[in-house]
């Protein structure tokens, strides 16, 4: 399928609620959003943000509907809440997500090697995560049932919608902004508190500090959406030496380490603590497709 066939908008979709993993007696359950036709397509494993601890499946559902009338699987997913199990889990069920796909491609109607992953706010931070390092055994933990291919986790690209890539640094920007007698930072710290339980956590499972650590992590080709006056994603680290905000200091790292990333700026209305209204942003998703056209050829 060439970026041209791509770009232009399918005839309809199919969307049907599959489970793909269980833990005890919890179903966690992905919508999956299929272009009409035979395929193969290219395939979205998407995560949802919410601070790790909100929201689910069907939450970004614009999304879905956009990448799935354009000619790519979205696969939206359940994951752990940070609310019932802190850091990893949410990244095991997300790593088990990608083989997952890549196990049922031909169910899915794509391609082991065409499923990629996306994320919004902290589903973006997860996604990148998991695609940075996606042989981790922590994150790798949870195996296939028996007789299933042998496939990891690696993707072709990342498409990230204002990822809180450094945890860390959010965190105490979101205290800084509690002291000063910003309302917003109140919510957000308590779901940090949730899901990473510490500050060492925080740090570690840290796509940005990896990179200043030198860690060796896959690099694929990624994308990063970013709101402008977005102060709850786009800010200063006050604590960094950087000279500019934390999208572009991830750029530059991930530039510096050998990987391909651009940062596109988009003109939304953004509200602190609140979801954005996703209806205000289709020249985004469009540039979504068109990346995913560029970096996953069927």
């Amino acid at each position: 399928m060439s970026s041209a066939v791509l770009e232009s908008k399918a005839a309809d979709y199919d969307v049907e609620d599959v489970e793909y993993l269980r833990h005890g007696d919890k179903p966690l359950l992905a919508r999956v959003f299929t272009p009409r036709g035979p395929g193969p397509f290219p395939a979205l494993v998407e995560v949802h943000g919410g601070a790790w601890c909100m929201s689910d499946r069907k939450t970004e559902h614009l999304r879905h509907e956009f990448m799935a009338s354009h000619g790519i699987v979205s696969i939206a997913l359940d994951f752990r809440s940070g609310t019932e199990t802190p850091y990893p889990a949410s990244v095991q069920d997300i790593n088990y997500a990608v083989r997952w796909a890549k196990a049922h491609a031909r169910d899915l109607k794509t391609r082991p090697e065409l499923v990629a992953l996306s994320g919004q706010s902290s589903g973006g931070h997860l996604a990148m995560l998991v695609a940075m390092r996606p042989h981790d055994p922590r994150y790798s933990a949870i195996a296939l049932p028996p007789g299933s291919p042998r496939v990891d986790a690696s993707v072709p690209c990342v498409v990230m919608s204002w990822p809180v890539i450094n945890p860390l640094s959010r965190y105490r920007h979101a205290k800084r902004a509690i002291a000063g007698g910003e309302e917003w930072g109140k919510s957000i710290v308590p779901r940090h508190d949730a899901y990473w339980r510490d500050e060492e956590n925080m740090a570690e499972g840290n796509p940005m500090l990896a990179l200043e650590r030198g860690e060796k992590v896959q690099l694929p080709p990624a994308i990063w959406f970013q709101a402008r006056g977005d102060e709850v994603h786009d800010y200063k680290d006050t604590e960094s030496n950087f000279p500019g905000n934390e999208p572009q200091r991830f750029v530059a790292n991930y530039r510096k380490a050998g990987g391909d990333i651009e940062l596109v700026y988009i003109d939304m209305e953004r509200h602190k603590g609140h979801s954005p209204d996703l209806s205000q942003i289709d020249g985004a998703f469009a540039d979504m497709v068109k990346f995913v056209g560029k970096h996953i050829k069927v």
